[in-house]
């Protein structure tokens, strides 16, 4: 188990590096860092001032050194439009984000496993065919789109749930409805696929042939091995939706790190938009070490490979 921790570390740790050199090289893609910032009018002292205030004048590597020291202790630099660390405005909102990531997901999952274990004990029936009617609805309906419809129906029309807001919970209802029900479909087929093929192995054969009840060969024999690949994915579709709330949190105005981005967006503010897409992705490393760490866990085999 050692082996494997320490090699899933060290893939993790090379990853974050690869993400954290792409990040740093947003300064240079829409050319000199300080032409940005000082605008077409800046004379070439005001530019040297800059280079010199924001480290531009030194080369590259140093500057990437420098950038990532200073990331790893917590300092994400100063926001030009703000003009405040930008650390703290993203651990501001993050709670926010993570809050309806996690709703979203708990919906997700509560939807998608029942469903399809349901759908993996009656393949082919009336039940099954309901179940992926579902998952290829939830594929083909944008997140967008199903928002801004219940936002008009339990919203503005029944006036059930608030419109926009992250104030109470009734505020992220609908937001987490609308971003849990766009990974539902990959979790459900996933989960129906691996509890058809357990149904079917040798080791259930037998269990059933000594007797052991059905609730107990579904849900301590079955489900244990065919929710693996489940686990793995959900912590995928997790930091997915954490990068992808940006649409969701836009549309119902929830002051999360999705509508920061967006905001950073509008206002070119380009450590705001960096800090962003280095904390979102080295949550997105975290959650899939500790999705391997847990299939590890409850798959021994998988040490082994």
């Amino acid at each position: 188990m050692l082996a494997f921790l320490l090699k899933r570390l060290s893939m993790a740790v090379l990853v974050a590096l690869t993400v954290s050199s792409l990040t740093f090289s947003l300064n240079f893609l829409s050319g000199d860092p300080a032409i940005a910032l000082g605008g077409e009018s800046a004379t070439e002292a005001d530019l040297q001032t800059i280079r010199e205030t924001y480290g531009y004048d030194k080369p590259i590597p140093v500057q990437y050194i420098n950038w990532l020291t200073r990331a790893v202790q917590g300092d994400l630099g100063q926001s030009h439009y703000l003009n405040q660390p930008v650390s703290e405005e993203i651990f501001q909102r993050l709670p926010t984000t993570m809050a309806l990531g996690l709703c979203a997901l708990v919906f997700a999952l509560a939807l998608s496993i029942p469903l399809g274990v349901l759908a993996a004990i009656r393949p082919n029936s009336l039940l099954d065919r309901f179940a992926l009617t579902i998952a290829v609805v939830g594929q083909a309906m944008p997140s967008f789109w199903f928002g801004l419809t219940m936002m008009l129906w339990f919203a503005i029309n029944w006036r059930i749930l608030p419109v926009s807001g992250s104030d109470s919970w009734k505020h992220f209802v609908m937001p987490s409805i609308a971003l849990g029900y766009y990974i539902t479909p990959g979790v459900m087929r996933l989960t129906r696929a691996g509890m058809l093929e357990v149904l079917r192995s040798d080791y259930i054969r037998t269990a059933r042939a000594k007797g052991v009840s059905k609730f107990s060969l579904l849900f301590k024999h079955a489900l244990r091995n065919a929710i693996i690949p489940v686990v793995s994915l959900a912590a995928v579709q997790f930091g997915f939706m954490l990068g992808g709330s940006i649409v969701i949190e836009t549309i119902f105005a929830i002051n999360g790190l999705g509508f920061l981005a967006w905001e950073s967006i509008q206002r070119a503010d380009l450590p705001m938009m960096q800090a962003i897409v280095l904390v979102l992705s080295f949550f997105y490393i975290a959650l899939t070490f500790f999705a391997d760490v847990l299939n590890a866990w409850l798959d021994p085999r998988i040490r082994i490979g």
